[in-house]
């Protein structure tokens, strides 16, 4: 299964070893990626302030213990069990990557975390061929390090 998630990062890290991870990171600060659902993205002053659903994407070993499955079903499981919403600052020049249908079936658009947001709002003001519903697929964010610790990157999940 193709994950859509810091391909760049992951390819170099598998490439060249773990100092790459670390030399990507420290190119541009963040911490871990977090997975979740958006609930909603709003503009607020200068920046948008986002509702997050965290959820632990899980594979392989503890994939199978959380479903109590095996195999596991496209080789994932998520548990998201408390709903319970997170509040993040969204820069607005964010890094943001949809899910779209392509003439070679899915690939990736990145957009502006304004269309994402109202995309989100259950609109689609760029009429992209959006792979379903995008608020209620699982999106990767990542929060930079210097407070307000705004997201910096969000990126939609495949999920089959």
């Amino acid at each position: 299964m193709k994950l859509f998630v810091f391909g760049l990062v992951a390819a170099a890290a598998a490439a060249a070893g773990a100092s790459a991870l670390v030399a990507a990171s420290q190119s541009s600060p963040s911490q871990g990626p977090l997975y979740g659902h958006l609930k909603s993205i709003t503009p607020q002053n200068h920046r948008f302030v986002l509702r997050f659903d965290p959820a632990w994407w899980l594979t392989g070993l503890a994939a199978e213990r959380a479903c109590g499955c095996k195999p596991v079903a496209n080789d994932y499981y998520v548990v998201d069990e408390s709903h319970r919403l997170l509040t993040f600052a969204v820069r607005p020049d964010a890094h943001v990557v949809v899910l779209v249908r392509g003439a070679g079936g899915v690939s990736t658009a990145a957009i502006p975390v304004a269309e994402l947001a109202q995309i989100v709002a259950g609109k689609n003001p760029k009429h992209r061929p959006l792979l379903g519903r995008t608020a209620g697929y699982g999106f990767w964010i990542r929060i930079g390090v210097r407070y307000p610790n705004p997201v910096v990157s969000l990126e939609q999940q495949y999920q089959p």
